[in-house]
């Protein structure tokens, strides 16, 4: 395989970067068109209750829920895809079953500012956003949710702070990144040089293209055959387009994060291997305490069972549950079914609530 080192690595070429930073412009308008014809998000009323250099936190509706649940999102792309439509909208889902919903959205870094790294954003970023919802809450810890490396981070945040939280609920998020845990790791580190001189800004289109040359089936031959699959349905025809529509809306990412997460995690698989070093700890599957919930999609290559399972068997306490779910056509990216798929709404969020009320 061709790795980037091959190619120069543009992002660490200023002409190069500035090509991907123009088509990350190119492709938001793509994906503005698309949201004219109607496939735009629509998203629940919010309001910002707190804000960091790279982060804010908002707040869904303003009731007291009987419970808290804090959404951490990945850091790549925007957080609506959490909230795509009324009937697509796992904040709406959270919303109806009267919990209070937060959601730490990771805002697009600033040019020629300091740049976040993963310790900003897996400690800092989660445990001042956790305090404030903690304290809205009269002091009761809420549940953490995170999707992809937004679960990773969220798990993270568990081994730092186990007592803060009352459980995590991990979605398609990978924990264990050992070789041959995933084909799109393997590939995925094999794309990049082992040192990686750090640019301050990744512009989203780069990690785009990274992801399809690491996995082409997930990212674009799975994509063209579900939209013919789609083309007779409506209601997957219009999941597909409002998906379309979230992946073209890029955003860049911090340099330093970047580099952090495809060395120490995905390269060198630190978290699960127990040598993942933040606050002069060493941080593994022993430092998480907390129940934790794992839905599994088993057509999603990107985090399968395999990056999962070995952790959690690791971990001391056995609080543990994992749901598989085989995935469903009309989503595009299967690794967004779980929090757009109407199938996955159906018949695995009642199952993740009737986990977070035991």
């Amino acid at each position: 395989m061709t790795t980037l080192s091959a190619l120069a690595f543009p992002f660490m070429d200023k002409l190069c970067q500035a090509q991907f930073t123009n088509i990350d412009a190119f492709r938001r308008v793509q994906g503005e068109a698309i949201g004219l014809l109607g496939f735009g998000p629509n998203e629940c009323d919010y309001h910002v209750i707190l804000s960091g250099s790279h982060w804010r936190l908002r707040k869904y509706a303003d009731y007291d829920g009987q419970s808290s649940l804090l959404i951490v999102p990945a850091p790549i792309k925007r957080p609506y895809i959490w909230d795509l439509a009324p009937s697509i909208s796992v904040v709406r889902y959270c919303l109806d079953r009267h919990f209070r919903v937060y959601l730490l959205e990771w805002m697009p870094p600033l040019a020629n500012g300091k740049q976040a790294g993963l310790a900003d954003y897996a400690d800092r970023a989660i445990s001042e956003c956790v305090t404030k919802v903690s304290h809205e809450s009269q002091g009761s810890r809420p549940f953490l949710i995170g999707h992809s490396l937004g679960g990773t981070i969220a798990a993270i945040y568990c081994a730092l702070e186990q007592g803060s939280v009352r459980g995590l609920v991990l979605l398609g998020a990978p924990l264990c990144f050992a070789p041959g845990s995933s084909q799109f790791r393997d590939a995925l580190v094999s794309l990049f040089p082992r040192t990686l001189a750090e640019a301050e800004i990744v512009p989203g289109s780069l990690l785009s293209q990274v992801s399809a040359l690491a996995c082409p089936d997930a990212f674009v031959w799975a994509r063209l055959r579900d939209a013919v699959l789609s083309i007779a349905d409506p209601t997957a025809m219009d999941v597909y387009a409002r998906v379309e529509r979230w992946a073209l809306d890029e955003v860049p990412l911090p340099g330093p994060l970047v580099s952090e997460i495809v060395q120490l995690l995905y390269r060198e698989n630190r978290f699960c291997r127990g040598t993942l070093t933040i606050r002069d700890r060493s941080l593994g599957p022993s430092s998480v305490r907390v129940p934790i919930l794992a839905i599994v999609n088993t057509s999603d290559e990107i985090a399968p069972l395999n990056s999962v399972k070995h952790f959690l068997d690791e971990m001391p306490i056995k609080e543990t549950r994992i749901i598989e779910y085989p995935g469903e056509v009309g989503i595009g990216l299967q690794h967004l079914a779980l929090l757009a798929g109407p199938q996955a709404h159906a018949r695995i969020w009642p199952a993740i609530f009737s986990w977070l009320d035991m």
